[in-house]
């Protein structure tokens, strides 16, 4: 009976969904596979993103991968053949040797860029459902999405063009989306670096698809210490607006509120690549502010318990071609 509940299990989240109290971190074997790491270093305002997906091919697995850096405006991407993800131990390997990932570690070497950075102190994801959600747990959607480690420490060097920056404990967030692909459209942010407040927030919209049926769906994730609110629907109601580089995101429920205002007009974005999983090839349609302006405020029960500015938010939008 446990070997068959087992089966059932691994058929059910090969669809991309996930059960309750069940880890998203490692591959679903869905189309396109995605982790993302953020670092930031608030004394020197330098940001690191990186990216990776495993993107499924009958040729074979191809891989994403991209390093974008602020200050400098320095993007630097690949499309890598030869992509694994390995579950236990979790493992992501690509291009032989020229990205490497575990969960408390990266390297990448890329165009002449090396990354190499270690983590610690990872403030994992608390809750039995992902950051999606009642969603996280419906199959066949075309996009799933999961903050998971909510903060962190990030140490290590990052040697570019711009010189060789080297990090003491940054702060980290990483998270991960997989599904068919991107969504026709979406939006994104996030940011922690909140002056000396222990806050970490993520939001994350697009046009979710199942089957023929498509809406416009989003969410809202926020620490305030130990404390992970997540506003996603049914639970909360959600209204979101991107555009003209400014984001707004409102979402409510019975307890919390939540609202975040986001900048980018004073920078400008950089071009990140989207794969396209049939067309073996990446397109620069994902525009993101690496160091952009976000306020946070948040509710209990209508009394303010965060109301904080944060000087390098990261700020996404992103369409595929038509």
């Amino acid at each position: 009976m446990t070997s068959m509940l087992r089966r059932l299990s691994v058929v059910y989240r090969r669809t991309g969904a996930d059960l309750p109290f069940s880890d998203p971190l490692a591959s679903h074997g869905t189309e396109m596979e995605g982790w993302f790491w953020r670092l930031t270093d608030a004394a020197t305002g330098r940001v690191v993103v990186a990216l990776f997906s495993v993107n499924r091919h009958p040729d074979g697995d191809w891989a994403t991968v991209a390093v974008a850096l602020h200050p400098g405006g320095r993007v630097y991407a690949a499309a890598l053949d030869g992509a694994r993800a390995r579950g236990e131990p979790f493992e992501l390997t690509a291009g032989s040797g020229a990205f490497a990932a575990t969960y408390d570690r990266l390297h990448i070497e890329l165009d002449g860029t090396c990354v190499d950075l270690r983590f610690a102190d990872p403030v994992t994801w608390p809750k039995a459902l992902a950051g999606g959600g009642v969603a996280s747990a419906i199959p066949f959607l075309n996009q799933y999405w999961h903050p998971y480690r909510l903060g962190g420490a990030a140490t290590g060097v990052v040697e570019s063009e711009d010189g060789r920056w080297h990090f003491e404990r940054a702060k980290l967030y990483t998270e991960r989306n997989w599904g068919a692909g991107f969504p026709q459209r979406w939006w994104w942010g996030q940011a922690h670096d909140f002056g000396d407040a222990d806050v970490s927030v993520a939001f994350s919209g697009g046009l979710l698809a199942l089957g023929p049926v498509k809406s416009d769906a989003a969410g809202v994730v926020v620490r305030l210490g130990e404390r992970v609110i997540r506003m996603t629907p049914p639970t909360a109601w959600v209204r979101s607006q991107a555009g003209d580089q400014r984001w707004t995101m409102k979402a409510t429920s019975l307890r919390y509120h939540v609202e975040l205002t986001g900048d980018g007009t004073h920078l400008e974005p950089h071009a990140l690549p989207v794969p396209l999983p049939a067309q073996r090839r990446n397109v620069d349609t994902d525009f993101e502010h690496l160091a952009g302006r976000l306020r946070c405020v948040v509710r209990e029960f209508g009394r303010v318990v965060f109301d904080g500015r944060s000087g390098l938010a990261g700020l996404e939008v992103g369409s595929l071609p038509d």
